[in-house]
């Protein structure tokens, strides 16, 4: 994806042709840590699914998450739902389990051992990411868990500035241009709205990973 086909300032869809065609290319330049956290999340999987249990992927995308998590899908025979919005996202959908076309936020969830949301609270409303994390903290089976990768509010203060100029410059590194970083980060305006860790909090969210202001956050199921 070339600056000249992403979508323009706060115009950022999934429901774009260009944006699914090019999406495991450009998630992987614009996020240089993406390959990292999917691993990590694939490690933690292993921890709480249980035998024929069930797991979501909520956001699925191009379905990386369920690519990864076949290894274990298969050892403990357990089913994966993937949850994507998205006609075209979801036209370039392989991963194991079954493909639900639906929003995420009026989903019905059955009682699960792992849900995964990589990279989709943020593209929701405010509102509408707060009610789903809600509802999926309802319906945890004893011994499950949650895993939240999302970008949150910058950290305050110097620090701040400091790991957003690292994100930027990793970015460059991975191959995208400097036009492509800041017509996306336009294109994001008011489309993609950045967790607040406190509200993660609520949760007994546990932080296992940060890169700049990208995080990933494990949540237990209420004890």
């Amino acid at each position: 994806m070339t600056a000249t086909t992403i979508p323009g300032e706060g115009a950022w869809t999934f429901e774009d042709a260009n944006v699914a065609d090019t999406f495991d290319r450009h998630v992987r330049e614009q996020l240089p840590w993406y390959d990292l956290a999917t691993g990590a999340v694939a490690q933690i999987a292993w921890h709480y699914v249980g035998p024929s249990g069930l797991v979501y992927d909520i956001g699925a995308s191009t379905g990386n998450i369920g690519r990864a998590l076949e290894p274990i899908l298969s050892a403990r025979s357990a089913d994966l739902v993937s949850i994507e919005a998205s006609a075209e996202m979801a036209a370039k959908w392989s991963a194991p389990g079954v493909l639900e076309v639906a929003r995420a936020e009026s989903y019905d969830y059955a009682p699960f051992d792992l849900a995964v949301c990589f990279l989709a609270l943020m593209f929701l409303r405010v509102d509408d990411a707060h009610a789903l994390l809600a509802r999926l903290y309802s319906r945890m089976l004893a011994g499950s868990a949650l895993i939240v990768v999302e970008r949150t509010l910058p950290l305050a203060g110097y620090p701040g500035v400091i790991t957003s100029r690292m994100t930027l410059s990793a970015k460059r590194t991975a191959g995208a241009s400097d036009e492509e970083i800041v017509s996306k980060e336009l294109s994001l305006a008011g489309v993609q709205r950045p967790l607040d860790p406190a509200v993660l909090a609520r949760y007994g969210a546990v932080e296992f990973l940060r890169f700049g202001d990208f995080a990933g956050y494990l949540i237990e199921a209420p004890k």
